[in-house]
């Protein structure tokens, strides 16, 4: 039996609701999960004329969100903002609930979320909090295809400052994010995995010359995950550490250690998955492109790989 994936449609003036009509529509899809949309009826209507496409045969888990008029696609309002944020709580509680297996997301817009009121730094730590978890549990790992290979590259620290993040990567920080990422990867079938991390520093430190955060915070952590008995190498110079083959993950300490190489080599195919909790949940890793929302012009196959990802296969948009 096929997994059911509920799919957010994001913020309703994007084109989210128009790739997750695609992506519910497409065979590909279809193959590999049971699809639900998660959202407004009258948005994905709207979406649907403008964008020549049809409702027919797509299952909804409906949410009322926006009264007549409160859409204005390519807008950025608080209205949207709030129905983004409500789309993904219901997505993620139906997954709580066991009625989906896992949960897709189609692009936020932290501006329209934030004029809203809301608090929001992210779907990681969102999706921690209504598991019941401390913010920072929920761990992004972005996930993607390059030259026949699948790459996973999962972070330490997000979305914060620099100097914030240097305060928040410890040795007891690391050492679960290691922990997080080869149990997740033990739950989507690698019985085995092999982890690389990067340092925080440029080489890596090179043995103090450049820093010793590799030497004080990293290397403990290093030896709690192979006492484990978790099969973990570096620190690695983080401008090196994609480029090596043989592993199942990568683990950097810092937002663009991460989000550079992956934008880079994937631009439009990256699927974030968020883990560290109960829920498996992906998005996409691109924006809500609101000068093209409407108008049939938005590529799903970001939300292809994010399917494929909480569903173990990471071939469906190939």
């Amino acid at each position: 039996m096929l997994p059911t994936v509920a799919i957010a449609i994001g913020d309703p003036s994007g084109i989210g609701p128009e790739i997750a009509l695609k992506a519910a529509l497409d065979p590909a899809a279809r193959a590999i999960c049971r699809p639900v949309l998660v959202g407004d009826r009258g948005v994905l209507e709207a979406h649907a004329r403008s964008c020549g496409l049809t409702l027919d045969g797509v299952e909804l888990m409906e949410r009322k969100q926006l009264a007549p008029g409160q859409l204005k696609i390519g807008e950025v309002r608080p209205a949207h903002g709030q129905a983004t944020l409500d789309s993904a709580k219901a997505a993620v509680r139906a997954a709580l609930s066991g009625k989906v297996q896992a949960v897709v997301a189609a692009p936020h817009n932290e501006t329209a979320i934030h004029q809203a009121g809301i608090e929001f730094d992210g779907y990681p730590s969102f999706v921690a909090r209504l598991c019941g978890l401390a913010a920072e549990d929920g761990i992004l790992m972005l996930c993607f295809q390059h030259e026949g290979r699948e790459i996973r590259i999962a972070h330490v620290t997000l979305h914060t400052s620099v100097a914030t993040a240097l305060t928040l990567i410890t040795a007891a920080r690391v050492a679960r994010t290691i922990r997080e990422v080869a149990a997740t990867l033990r739950r989507l079938g690698i019985e085995r995995p092999r982890l690389a991390i990067s340092g925080l520093n440029p080489h890596a430190g090179e043995n103090g010359l450049f820093g010793h955060e590799e030497i004080v915070v990293l290397a403990p952590a290093l030896s709690e995950a192979r006492a484990a008995g978790i099969a973990v190498d570096g620190p690695v110079g983080a401008d090196l550490l994609v480029q090596r083959k043989g592993y199942d993950a990568f683990i950097v300490m810092l937002h663009d250690q991460g989000h550079i190489p992956a934008k880079l080599l994937a631009p439009q195919r990256v699927a974030g998955m968020t883990i560290g909790t109960p829920v498996l949940f992906s998005s996409v890793a691109h924006g809500c492109a609101h000068d093209i929302a409407g108008k049939n012009r938005a590529s799903h196959a970001a939300m292809l790989e994010a399917l494929a990802r909480v569903t173990g296969k990471a071939s469906a948009s190939q």
